[in-house]
């Protein structure tokens, strides 16, 4: 009986153990809530020209014109040829990747929208949001919404830049929590994007954030080191690109 007791203290403590969360100073939960993922556009520039390569590897040069989508995901594209002149509609399954330009008018939309938001001074970097730098899609085959049939799409890269292990894509049709402001001050608090696209070996999911933690193994779980460092009672939602840059470094340093 004794025995018994003991080895359920044991379990208890145990557990106790596991369970209990890491605390984080101000200056590293000031740091985990920086944005580093690249914003996300949903235009592209008719006076850039844009690269698609295709996957037998045939390339072309010419200027966006149009395209279809679905749920804000592209499923075709046409160009103007750069060289002829002529339109060219090419489907996105076709595609393995695609280079683009961001409008003006949207990099204008969006720098003003960061400046409307008082957080994002703190966890943001303006640079993002009025990029000239080329913006990256690849063919993924996705179930939109995990719901959907799946089908081929071009999505684009937010984190091309750590990208090694998991692939966050935009989501075109992502909300933001909502943050409050005083008599049309700049808004305060909010602004964190609920949902992406993530890409881990060869399974493609659409993540919301109130699904962060039923996924949360499955995304950093294989990592032993960051699950002591990051265990998902401890982080939240608002830290996910700082997160997988983390498991980037800790995983491919």
């Amino acid at each position: 009986m004794k025995l018994k007791t003991m080895l359920l203290a044991l379990f208890l403590v145990s557990t106790a153990s596991f369970a209990q969360k890491v605390k984080y100073s101000k200056e590293e939960i000031k740091k985990m809530e920086q944005y580093l993922f690249n914003e996300g556009f949903n235009t592209a520039s008719q006076k850039k020209i844009s690269t698609i390569i295709l996957k037998d590897n045939n390339e072309y040069q010419g200027y966006a014109k149009s395209w279809v989508k679905q749920k804000g995901q592209i499923l075709s594209i046409t160009i103007e040829d750069a060289e002829t002149g002529k339109p060219v509609k090419l489907e996105a399954k076709d595609i393995a990747e695609m280079y683009l330009y961001a409008t003006e008018t949207e990099k204008s939309a969006k720098a003003t929208k960061f400046i409307s938001n008082i957080r994002n001074y703190s966890t943001k970097k303006y640079k993002k949001s009025t990029t000239d730098d080329v913006i990256p899609f690849e063919n993924q085959t996705v179930s939109l919404k995990n719901k959907k049939e799946s089908k081929s799409f071009l999505m684009q890269v937010i984190n091309p830049d750590f990208n090694e292990s998991i692939t966050v894509y935009h989501d075109p049709f992502a909300k933001e929590t909502t943050g409050f402001s005083v008599m049309g001050s700049p808004q305060l608090g909010g602004g964190v994007i609920k949902s992406y696209y993530v890409k881990k070996g060869d399974k493609v999911m659409w993540l919301h954030k109130d699904d962060f933690e039923d996924n949360y193994d499955f995304l950093f779980g294989d990592n032993a080191e960051f699950m002591k460092k990051f265990p998902k009672n401890s982080v939240e939602w608002d830290y996910f690109s700082f997160l997988i840059y983390q498991y980037t470094e800790m995983s491919n340093g």
